[in-house]
């Protein structure tokens, strides 16, 4: 047996509070309810992965998750960490509809493979683009006054690109973002709807906008994600560039969205469908001449620094929104990419360059060989 086989998976639930109430036009998240994974190789190397259901937005939920993996896990033991995209093809033959559960085991599978050959995970990605990178911060939906508190504690932190969840409330939305431009110097929106508006609705929203003169960079999924109409025209009438995030969820996805021109940037999230096809569409987006934008759930720097890893080593991603880790009251990582206020500081260590510890009361179930 090779050395770099795996002998056990391991896998338990995790609760990390979330500061505020994280609301969207879609649900409201007040602790993430995620999964770590470790994978342990026969020689000795731990590779470490983390699931973060959404269930608003993908419709899998932590419980999901855990009978996904549960299912999974016996299949990758005695393989070789080697053969990451030949288990990766396995893994979304066997579950194709839990790419959250999918995303906790090929995390694990690449931080492995490279912690026993001693690279970065951005390494096998091509390492293209190795530089510090900065962020966008999220506002959920909340009051006025809430929505001025926040941005002023981030706004402090140094962030400039504040990333506005709307899609509930037309003038309350326009409201908030207006509070913000008279308040704060210097600062860009990007309106992320969630699915919640209309298109009248968006085009309403946008005007609002322009009328106090707001700057807004970019629209995020403002409308339901097969309204695919409704993106082509919002882009045509308002010359906002629009991003399309739950619209895509795979390849096909991506090719419908590309084909009737309904989006400038395609928002990569490695939970909507797993590491490697999260690869594949972006480099399938770069070539078919749009932009990327990169985003995650309620993720730990685990998962987000296996989204990060794909900034570094990809060409082309122009926006970033990898700013959860900030979202949660608790750091449970030890080691890995660090935060400078909106920066992203790069790691050089060996596979995610970080580790998470199994808490002595965790429900952690092992599947061994």
């Amino acid at each position: 047996m090779k050395n770099d086989c795996i002998e056990d998976v391991t896998f338990w639930p995790i609760d990390m509070p979330i500061t505020d109430p994280f609301v969207v036009a879609t649900g409201t998240r007040v602790v993430a309810e995620n999964v770590f994974v470790r994978l342990t190789l026969s020689n000795g190397t731990y590779g470490y992965g983390e699931a973060a259901p959404f269930p608003e937005v993908g419709g899998e939920d932590r419980e999901s998750c855990l009978r996904a993996l549960a299912h999974l896990a016996p299949l990758l033991i005695g393989q070789s960490v080697q053969d990451y995209q030949k288990l990766g093809r396995l893994l979304a033959e066997q579950a194709p509809f839990f790419p959250a559960a999918r995303c906790g085991i090929e995390t694990a599978l690449l931080d492995a493979h490279c912690r026993a050959t001693g690279i970065p995970l951005w390494r096998i990605w091509g390492c293209a683009d190795v530089r510090p990178r900065d962020t966008d911060i999220t506002l959920p939906i909340a009051t006025l006054e809430k929505t001025l508190s926040l941005a002023r504690d981030w706004y402090e932190q140094g962030f400039r690109l504040f990333k506005m969840k709307v899609g509930k409330d037309v003038d309350a939305d326009v409201r908030r973002l207006e509070a913000l431009h008279r308040t704060l110097p210097g600062i860009s929106f990007i309106g992320d709807g969630n699915q919640g508006f209309s298109r009248t609705e968006c085009l309403a929203f946008v005007d609002g906008v322009r009328q106090f003169g707001g700057v807004m960079v970019l629209l995020e999924q403002p409308v339901a994600r097969d309204d695919l109409d409704s993106l082509a025209a919002i882009r045509r009438a308002t010359g906002i560039p629009v991003a399309a995030d739950e619209s895509v969820r795979s390849l096909d996805d991506a090719r419908k969205v590309i084909a009737q021109g309904a989006a400038d940037y395609i928002n990569i999230k490695i939970m909507k469908t797993g590491v490697l096809n999260a690869a594949e569409i972006a480099s399938f987006t770069l070539k078919a001449g749009l932009k990327l934008m990169i985003g995650g759930m309620l993720e730990s720097r685990i998962a987000m620094g296996c989204s990060f890893s794909l900034v570094l080593g990809m060409k082309g991603f122009d926006v970033l929104d990898l700013d959860t880790p900030l979202l949660l009251a608790t750091d449970p990582v030890q080691g890995g990419y660090r935060y400078d206020g909106p920066t992203l500081l790069p790691w050089h260590e060996p596979g995610l360059g970080s580790s998470v510890s199994v808490p002595a009361d965790a429900r952690t179930t092992s599947i061994k060989g």
